[in-house]
């Protein structure tokens, strides 16, 4: 990696991941954010596998409609607890990925949480 910004984030990633882990009662919600779109998935660490995945690029949004990028955050967050209730997950442990609690992460972590999945 060329970026120290990335590299930083990277750093932040393992520190946090070192501390916090998914299991089957409570998976991990990780959460991944590029310039354009936002990211989420439930993972089992235990068995190693993808329970759950959503992004904005899920969203059903006409092509003319203008909304910000922390208004589809809060969407994808609310499209990741309907996949979610169909899996049976009702707790998780949250996941920032080395990203600051700001912004579109916290906006997705209220709309987990305005859905009803418990952190």
């Amino acid at each position: 990696m060329k970026n120290s910004k990335a590299k930083g984030r990277i750093k932040r990633s393992i520190r946090i991941r070192a501390k916090i882990a998914g299991s089957k009662d409570r998976p991990r919600l990780c959460v991944f954010r590029s310039s354009r779109y936002i990211y989420a998935q439930i993972i089992d660490d235990v068995s190693g596998k993808t329970l759950v995945a959503a992004s904005e690029k899920e969203l059903n949004i006409k092509k003319g409609e203008k909304i910000k990028k922390i208004e589809k955050a809060k969407l994808v967050g609310q499209l990741l607890v309907k996949k979610a209730v169909k899996a049976k997950v009702a707790a998780v442990v949250f996941d920032r990925n080395g990203y600051k609690y700001h912004g579109r992460v916290k906006s997705l972590a209220e709309g987990v949480r305005e859905g009803g999945l418990k952190f």
